[in-house]
């Protein structure tokens, strides 16, 4: 596992312990803490030579990559390289953000991929006005080519998730909802109140990561949950497991946007864009992928979390919230009919 110390690659290789693999972690040692069990290697994957060391050190199996999320392509590409003949399958954890459509369309796996080259830097892709496309999704896509193309396509798996949730979360999406709702009174949140989010449980990502990595399939997956939650259940779900005394208050998003509101970041998990929410997952759902309600990423994210249970630090976490004093004066304005 590139990664495996927090997460995602936390679960991951808890998880693939569990089943008895033997497991080898590479990771610089900084962010969390190795998981007990794995044969821990500790390097930079920006550094060649550091990649050489490691090959050296196997082969394996299967190689599981869960750090590529701040790299530039060329780096993907010098570690693909390193590892190509140390390693019989590639799982690489990409994002739903790699789509020329995304987040305005209905997207399948065979919806049509942004451009990056496989040897692109950090400056490749732009990120439009609105929003999308993104230089991450430019990115993301140069890292997915990478790989397929170094160690060819019928080697490598491509997971695309959306939004990820569960114990241990980083980003801060879930936690800030879960806190908010605990403090309770007036709770603003983004009609409309029955549209449905996709997001998966971290745990149910780690099993179907794990999956793909001991099968024979390849490609691109879209992980989405295929059932979701409508916006109102899920906040009506914080406010019950945090024995929050609050209530919602819809806005519509022509009045969030008017408020100043930012979308995604100041209410996590709101955004306009009519396909945000419409990720077809229906390969990755036949190839085995099963999610959990999203009642119950809810209610053990807050169990986690009552446990003093803490992430690592990551800069993600402060962006997201609305402070309350915002919160407040946006909620009189739409008491008001302003």
């Amino acid at each position: 596992m590139i990664g495996g110390t927090w997460f995602l690659g936390k679960q991951i290789a808890e998880d693939a312990l569990a089943r008895g693999w033997e497991v080898t972690t590479f990771n610089r040692g900084r962010s969390g803490t190795d998981v007990a069990g794995v044969r821990p290697v500790h390097g930079d994957r920006t550094v060649e030579e550091d990649l050489w060391r490691l090959a050296g050190q196997g082969p394996w199996d299967v190689v599981i990559d869960t750090s590529s999320s701040d790299l530039a392509p060329r780096d993907v590409l010098v570690s693909a390289i390193a590892l190509k003949d140390a390693v019989g399958r590639w799982v690489h954890l990409s994002t739903v953000s790699v789509y020329q459509g995304w987040p305005h369309l209905t997207l399948t796996e065979d919806s049509p991929l942004l451009e990056c080259p496989a040897d692109a830097d950090e400056t490749y892709g732009y990120t439009g006005e609105d929003g999308s496309p993104t230089i991450y999704g430019f990115q993301k896509v140069g890292g997915e080519r990478a790989v397929a193309q170094t160690l060819g396509e019928d080697r490598v798996v491509l997971l695309r998730p959306g939004v990820i949730l569960g114990p241990g979360e980083y980003v801060g999406r879930l936690p800030w909802w879960l806190n908010r709702a605990r403090q309770g009174g007036p709770l603003l949140a983004p009609a409309p109140a029955d549209r449905r989010i996709q997001p998966v449980d971290v745990r149910d990502v780690a099993t179907f990561a794990l999956d793909q990595a001991q099968g024979e399939s390849h490609g691109g997956f879209n992980i989405a949950h295929p059932d979701g939650l409508a916006m109102q259940e899920f906040l009506a779900e914080c406010l019950a497991v945090t024995g929050g005394a609050g209530k919602p208050v819809w806005a519509s998003p022509e009045a969030l946007t008017a408020q100043g509101v930012r979308q995604w970041t100041e209410l996590p998990l709101w955004r306009t864009h009519a396909g945000v929410w419409a990720v077809d997952a229906g390969r990755a759902v036949a190839a085995g992928l099963r999610c959990r309600p999203l009642r119950e990423t809810i209610r053990d994210t807050w169990e986690w979390m009552a446990a003093d249970g803490r992430p690592v630090d990551h800069p993600r976490w402060a962006e997201h919230g609305i402070d309350r004093d915002k919160e407040a004066k946006v909620l009189a304005s739409l008491s008001s009919g302003l």
